[in-house]
């Protein structure tokens, strides 16, 4: 089973001038995940929780994108021997490999999912492990919604994404976008 951890809880501030991307990482046997290595107060915020877990931005097999804002791929670059995941690739120094997305497997618990809705690019990660699925996505901006995310665009995917994550049998967290990762109840935004 892969092992989970939030590096940086993400955050948007209320004047707008401020955001942070929610990072992740994943651990599955040698295979060492980032995902959405965006904006975040300063790059000591990703790095030195990873420094806490023994990892070093070298040792980083693989990095993914949940879609190509840059408060979510700013710091991709802290990551220089990694393949980089997008929604129709990935790309490892010059090397550029079509694939789709939904249902790539980049180990045996970390799995791609095509999730468009935020935007019509977007992925997100769902990671097997010993408590159930963890997906890691921005179907969600943060556990209190907003139910309706003011930049999507395409709110009926958006919805429909969301049932299907909600509906993954296991799912144990979601990890939104810019906040800190949660339990699905009824409350959660459909």
């Amino acid at each position: 089973m892969a092992e989970f951890h939030v590096l940086s809880d993400g955050y948007v501030l209320e004047d707008g001038e401020r955001v942070g991307s929610t990072v992740g990482f994943v651990r599955d046997g040698g295979v060492l995940v980032v995902i959405d290595p965006g904006m975040v107060a300063s790059r000591a915020a990703i790095l030195d929780p990873l420094a806490a877990l023994d990892v070093r931005p070298e040792d980083v097999t693989d990095v993914v994108l949940s879609h190509h804002h840059p408060d979510h791929t700013l710091n991709a670059a802290l990551f220089p021997s990694a393949r980089v995941h997008d929604h129709w690739a990935w790309y490892q120094d010059d090397r550029w490999i079509e694939r789709e997305a939904g249902g790539f497997e980049i180990s045996g618990g970390v799995r791609l999912l095509a999730t468009p809705g935020h935007t019509a690019q977007d992925i997100s990660t769902a990671i097997r492990t010993e408590d159930g699925f963890v997906v890691c996505t921005h179907l969600w901006w943060m556990a209190s919604g907003p139910a309706e995310d003011p930049l999507a665009e395409d709110a009926d995917a958006l919805h429909a994404n969301r049932a299907r994550v909600l509906a993954l049998p296991g799912l144990a967290r979601i990890v939104p976008g810019h906040g800190p990762s949660f339990s699905p109840d009824a409350r959660t935004p459909r």
